[in-house]
């Protein structure tokens, strides 16, 4: 991942039980960007930490309409209660990157998302500085990139491909925003299964990752 490369992770049975294509944030350039739109087709989205997402200020998209609620009472009726594989939603806001145009180019997309990438490494370099400011002087909202933030007790308080990927770079001691797409199947119109995500893998050279083994990783390194 550190050279730019993707991996693959699939969560767990009896979760979402989906396969996402998973990168380094900051390292995505817009060839990356095609091959998440071609490859996969899943809805492409950037992953933060809790100490970066806490610093910028960012709230849980659920959060959001909660409040706005008050003043669009319509929001009251789409609470997400009823998510089959969850208890709730890692979604925060949409943004693009002040420097792109319409934002949903491959090149608009790439420079949103490796500059979230930098950026949240920096957070994690310089806890000190005014993230907030920061954050709204490089990105508007709402935009073409979704936002999700990780739990803040990450893999012992929720186990989703968020909080994976990033337990995944913390535990290997890369920057943890991570891009991630869901990988799809346009004959069946499902999810990619797992033995065709495994033949995918195989065929590309790209290693693939269960969840259960980047928990145990992750787990055994804040153990010691």
């Amino acid at each position: 991942m550190e050279n730019g490369g993707f991996i693959l992770v699939y969560d767990e049975d009896g979760r979402a039980e989906e396969v996402d294509l998973v990168m380094l944030a900051e390292k995505a350039t817009p060839k990356h960007v095609y091959k998440l739109r071609r490859d996969a087709g899943g809805l492409i989205c950037v992953a933060l930490h809790p100490k970066i997402w806490t610093r910028w200020g960012l709230p849980f998209l659920h959060d959001v309409f909660s409040f706005s609620s008050r003043k669009y009472d319509v929001l009251s009726s789409l609470t997400p209660d009823d998510i089959p594989y969850d208890s709730r939603s890692a979604f925060s806001l949409t943004v693009n990157h002040r420097k792109t145009y319409t934002g949903i180019t491959d090149n608009d997309r790439a420079l949103t998302i490796s500059e979230l990438g930098r950026m949240g490494r920096e957070t994690m370099e310089k806890p000190e500085r005014d993230w907030k400011s920061i954050l709204g002087r490089a990105f508007r909202s709402p935009g073409h990139i979704h936002l999700l933030l990780a739990a803040e007790g990450l893999l012992r308080e929720r186990r989703g491909h968020t909080e994976l990927t990033v337990a995944l770079a913390e535990s290997v001691g890369l920057p943890p925003v991570m891009v991630l797409c869901e990988m799809l199947d346009g004959e069946t119109g499902r999810a990619l299964s797992l033995r065709d995500a495994r033949r995918y893998a195989e065929e590309h050279g790209l290693p693939m990752l269960r969840g259960e083994e980047i928990a145990d990783v992750w787990e055994r390194k804040h153990e010691g």
